[in-house]
């Protein structure tokens, strides 16, 4: 028997301010599927050059009332950065909240649009701890 994974599929309520989001994080879209008759869109976006590691934005024209407010339940998708503190120096200029700053050099938590958890990682060997992170603390607030 083989498994193979396909994607990993977020419910959002606002399509093009989430792909916003996914192409500051750097994800692109690789593929689109629109349906009329159940008025739902997907669109899938991953890394460049990785079409294996997608995300599924699935968006109900007609919004998602039955969701709860709070999508953290989910768990979290998890992204490799060359560099985690100029990613995040970049999407906190871009007015994402960063949950847990990088402070350890290593990982750091966003959030999405749709309160999703991001989990960044530093690529290979944790970077020195640098300011301003550093001294940021526990709680990741400013």
């Amino acid at each position: 028997m083989t498994i193979r994974y396909l994607h990993t599929m977020v419910r959002v309520l606002d399509l093009e301010k989430s792909m916003a989001f996914y192409r500051l994080l750097g994800l692109e879209e690789i593929r689109r599927h629109v349906n009329d008759k159940g008025r739902f869109t997907l669109v899938f976006m991953a890394p460049p050059g990785q079409p294996d590691c997608p995300i599924e934005l699935t968006y109900n024209w007609d919004g998602d009332t039955g969701l709860p407010s709070d999508s953290r339940h989910f768990g979290h998708l998890a992204y490799e950065v060359d560099d985690i503190y100029a990613t995040c120096a970049r999407l906190q200029a871009a007015s994402v909240t960063i949950n847990r700053p990088p402070r350890d050099g290593h990982m750091a938590f966003v959030r999405s649009p749709d309160n999703i958890s991001i989990e960044i990682l530093q690529k290979g060997p944790s970077l020195a701890p640098a300011e301003p992170w550093a001294s940021m603390g526990n709680t990741g607030h400013w």
